[in-house]
């Protein structure tokens, strides 16, 4: 539902084509993102919150502008699997299965943090979630820049997301340095969760993709 206030005016707010991105809107996001901005972006089924992983102060503000409890970790996005030397330990051979299968798409993989990743991310769990998005948006986005970036849902705390800007709280709007408006977005399920560091792997949430083609991507 949209805040009670009503929308707040946002400036900074920029129409987007959701299957073809234009290339300036998208280097005008990833210059925010470069200057720890907060980015708010479409992705496959609710607006997403985008900001550069790597930097402690840009996490920060994504915790405040959701009103998020520390203890609640955040997921990132990254654009190729390459990027994940700089974020886990190892990858297993269940992950690399899964991401053969699945990557780009909703499919989230909880690895092993590597020890010098921001514990703001992992919330102090030692683990970390990471996707290749598929959303022709987001994977321009995560492509834009040579970071990982967030990729929690565009909402407060404990509310439901979001599948239009306009449908954004009044304070996230407001804190949110640009939006990328591609419309309403489908909604529906979320990423599939695996958790790849235990032995098998365990699916932590039921999500866009069905439980029975993870089995047989680890099979």
């Amino acid at each position: 539902m949209p805040d009670p206030q009503g929308p707040a005016p946002v400036n900074s707010l920029v129409r987007v084509d959701a299957r073809h991105p234009d290339e300036a809107v998208i280097q005008r996001a990833a210059k925010g993102l470069f200057c720890n901005k907060v980015v708010i972006f479409p992705a496959a089924c609710l607006y997403g919150v985008a900001a550069n992983a790597l930097s402690p102060q840009a996490v920060e503000k994504v915790f405040s502008l959701k009103q998020r409890p520390k203890d609640n970790p955040i997921l990132v996005l990254v654009k190729n699997r390459s990027m994940l030397a700089q974020l886990v330990t190892s990858i297993p051979p269940a992950a690399e299965a899964l991401m053969q299968t699945f990557w780009p798409g909703r499919l989230t993989l909880v690895f092993e943090a590597a020890a010098h990743v921001n514990p703001q991310l992992t919330a102090g769990t030692g683990k970390i979630g990471i996707r290749m998005p598929g959303h022709p948006v987001a994977r321009a986005l995560a492509d834009a820049v040579d970071f990982p970036i967030t990729g929690t849902s565009a909402n407060l705390s404990g509310t439901p997301g979001c599948t239009r800007p306009q449908a954004l709280p009044r304070s996230i709007l407001e804190q949110a340095d640009l939006v990328l408006d591609a419309g309403e977005v489908q909604g529906g399920k979320g990423s599939t969760i695996v958790d790849i560091t235990q032995s098998p792997a365990v699916i932590l949430r039921n999500g866009a993709i069905p439980d029975q083609k993870i089995f047989k991507a680890l099979a």
